[in-house]
């Protein structure tokens, strides 16, 4: 084969890739169909729409804790669907005592929008802002809790903002990197496995990444939990981001544990862990504070 032969089979590969929308299609899987509301549950909730930092409208839902709340966790939902796939995994926490807040980035839901990464970032920090508005919620308790996708929003999120006011973050399945999850993905086609580390470059960009700032959201405490039988994110990839985070973290390996089904494959065990870790971050004094005077 000619040696400009050769070099154009990356490139044709590459091209290939990203007119397939496999690049894209990989993060962000939306639909508009909501399934059902807190409210065929049981639940009480509060539909609200807030604009994210670009205007964008952007729709969720407030859950109010049972009892006194000890604070109140916002939620980012993995890259599939919308918010009311995913709000079961954290809806039972109002029972524990905590208001819950969940929402759908742009595209997703009622949402409007399309979804792309600066976009959706921007959207994570609306809704900490959105929340922290509100009059009922105490605005220095905050905890975000992420899966998937969304966990590694929250993880870069806290690693490259830090957001007065938020106590704690807790990542469930979440991956290293957007370019390392694509490398995962391609080694898996025989063709594009060839050309991984090349290609990777091509069609992912790599910011907003949680792995490169993980470190940085110390002394604020992070929480990470990863199923050892993930094959949607590798179990390999919880273990690198616990590495890479600094001291206050807590790392939970869910043995034969699937893609985020610590909460509910293991039901009791891993939530009443989250609680805990949860309620030790609002109930001690804030991380860099002084505890209270006598």
């Amino acid at each position: 084969m000619a040696p400009k032969t050769l070099l154009r089979v990356p490139l044709l590969l590459c091209v290939s890739f990203v007119a397939l929308g496999c690049a894209n299609g990989m993060f962000y899987q939306p639909s508009r169909v909501i399934l059902e509301t807190p409210m065929q549950q049981n639940f009480q909730y509060e539909r609200v729409f807030f604009p994210s930092l670009d205007g964008t409208r952007l729709s969720g839902w407030f859950l109010p804790a049972v009892g006194k709340s000890l604070g109140t966790v916002i939620h980012f939902h993995g890259n599939a669907q919308n918010m009311s796939a995913h709000y079961a995994y954290v809806r039972w926490m109002v029972r524990e005592n905590f208001n819950v807040f969940v929402f759908d980035y742009r595209g997703y839901g009622q949402s409007e929008g399309k979804p792309g990464r600066r976009g959706i970032y921007k959207d994570c920090l609306a809704a900490i802002r959105y929340v922290q508005s509100r009059k009922d919620v105490d605005a220095n308790k905050i905890v975000l809790f992420g899966q998937s996708l969304g966990g590694a929003l929250a993880l870069a999120v806290m690693g490259e903002e830090k957001p007065a006011g938020v106590r704690a973050v807790a990542s469930d399945s979440a991956f290293y990197s957007y370019r390392t999850l694509a490398r995962d993905k391609m080694s898996r086609m025989f063709l594009l496995s060839l050309f991984r580390w090349p290609l990777s470059f091509f069609v992912v960009t790599n910011g907003h990444s949680p792995g490169p700032v993980i470190d940085r959201i110390s002394p604020i405490p992070v929480l990470l939990i990863h199923g050892t039988e993930d094959a949607v994110v590798p179990y390999g990839h919880g273990k690198r981001l616990f590495e890479a985070a600094r001291e206050p973290k807590t790392f939970l390996r869910v043995f034969a544990g699937r893609h985020m089904d610590a909460l509910t494959r293991f039901g009791d065990l891993y939530k009443k862990e989250l609680v805990n870790f949860f309620t030790q971050a609002l109930t001690e004094p804030a991380a860099g504070q002084a505890p209270p005077g006598p």
